[in-house]
């Protein structure tokens, strides 16, 4: 077993897993979206971002632009919750949406990753 992609997938699938955790309730009630949650969701996400630079495949490409993609829209909600001082049912829809974006840049990465483990030849 190679504990580097031990690791590499560790990563790709936490970021998914803190994503999603953030994504799920009531989209417009900010009780249901706490903030510790979205800044585990990103500095995981950074992680695995940083581990796909090594990769110079064509899926790793693919991956990276996936996790790029992500971390983006998670850094874009983390901005919106930011520099709002008061937490409406808009904004925190708005905030819920990105990370819904971000969730789905990172259910393709791991389909991705999924599909790479499928199609390796030993």
């Amino acid at each position: 077993m190679n504990f580097e992609k031990v690791v590499f997938g560790f990563f790709i699938v936490m970021a998914l897993t803190l994503n999603f955790g953030f994504f799920v309730g009531d989209i417009d009630n900010p009780s249901h979206h706490h903030v510790y949650e979205l800044a585990a969701a990103i500095f995981v996400n950074l992680v695995a971002t940083i581990l796909k630079f090594g990769d110079r495949s064509q899926v790793g490409a693919v991956l990276l632009a996936t996790s790029l993609v992500a971390d983006l829209q998670l850094f874009m909600a983390a901005l919106v919750w930011g520099i709002n001082a008061e937490m409406t049912p808009s904004i925190m829809a708005s905030i819920v949406s990105l990370a819904g974006g971000a969730m789905l840049a990172n259910i393709i990465s791991v389909l991705l990753l999924a599909f790479e483990i499928v199609l390796l030849r030993r």
